[in-house]
């Protein structure tokens, strides 16, 4: 049997000039969409209309779920454990800053005596699935813009900070992990207060500090925290532990290797954090005693 061209490179322009003109635009409209975001209303659109096919979709996964949480769990039990994992991640997760906290806020009453308490809200979060793509590491979450989810907020478990969110639709959200190759986090050691820049370099490769001298105040173990220089993520939350140190003297440039602490691979729920660095303090009408203050205003606290 003899094969022919389809009728689009059979007849009328030459087949090269078709392609061109194909080329061309396809080009044309990958430039705009990453200049200009053209077509991030006609994505959000389709992700609205194509939510019930994804709901549809994953009904097997839901169903597998829930099978095994009925064998595992009662009912009543089950709402109950949910309540209290969910607790219990808010309540380390804010435990993992006291550390830093604790060091600021000697100073701070040493310089100026007044005691501010940062507040924020959490929302809790469930990871929908990973989007294919080997390119990048990015995880979808079931909130949006629907849930005043925003852009560039930052997204933790009970561990310590997993990833930024970096694209928002109606009801869910694109979340770039903290080993995506386009994510950089200002960090501080947590034992020297050295600060850093933590950068991704993709899947299943380490996280790195980059240009950091040789005789850095570094160490195997150390634990890296935010900084909140940028005004992105909030202080004193965990991000990494350095796993590796090569140090080449006669460059006088070290190699820091590390991994996150987040546990994005093993848990189902995240945390997106409304967290504004521009907060001012706190009323007069609101604060605590000093006899009095509670630990969780202690835990709080932090620079204006």
């Amino acid at each position: 049997m003899q094969l022919s061209p389809p009728p689009l490179f059979k007849q009328g322009t030459p087949a090269l000039i078709k392609l061109a003109v194909c080329l061309l635009a396809s080009l044309t409209l990958m430039v705009l969409d990453y200049q200009y975001r053209t077509i991030d209303r006609v994505r959000s659109i389709a992700s609205f209309l194509l939510t019930p096919v994804e709901t549809v979709m994953l009904w097997p996964r839901d169903l597998v779920r829930g099978s095994y949480d009925y064998l595992t769990t009662k009912g009543t039990l089950e709402q109950q454990n949910e309540a209290l994992e969910k607790r219990v991640a808010e309540l380390t997760l804010l435990a993992n800053q006291s550390e830093l906290f604790m060091a600021e806020n000697a100073q701070l009453r040493k310089l100026i005596g007044i005691q501010e308490q940062a507040r924020f809200k959490i929302l809790i979060s469930q990871i929908l699935y990973n989007p294919p793509n080997p390119l990048s590491q990015k995880v979808i979450i079931d909130r949006g813009a629907s849930s005043n989810i925003t852009a560039g907020q930052a997204v933790a478990d009970h561990q310590g900070i997993v990833g930024q969110v970096v694209r928002v639709m109606e009801n869910k959200s694109e979340v770039a992990l903290l080993d995506d190759r386009d994510m950089v986090i200002p960090v501080q050691v947590a034992r020297n207060g050295l600060r850093a820049a933590l950068y991704g370099n993709g899947r299943g490769r380490p996280l790195e500090l980059r240009h950091m001298a040789a005789v850095s105040d570094l160490q195997v173990g150390d634990i890296l925290m935010t900084s909140g220089i940028d005004g992105v993520y909030p202080p004193g939350f965990a991000v990494a532990t350095i796993d590796k140190i090569d140090r080449n003297v006669d460059k006088n440039f070290a190699y820091v290797y590390c991994s996150p602490v987040g546990g994005v691979n093993r848990f189902r729920h995240v945390m997106v954090l409304f967290y504004d660095a521009a907060f001012g303090p706190r009323p007069a009408n609101e604060r605590t005693h000093k006899g009095t203050e509670s630990k969780s205003n202690r835990l709080y606290r932090g620079k204006q």
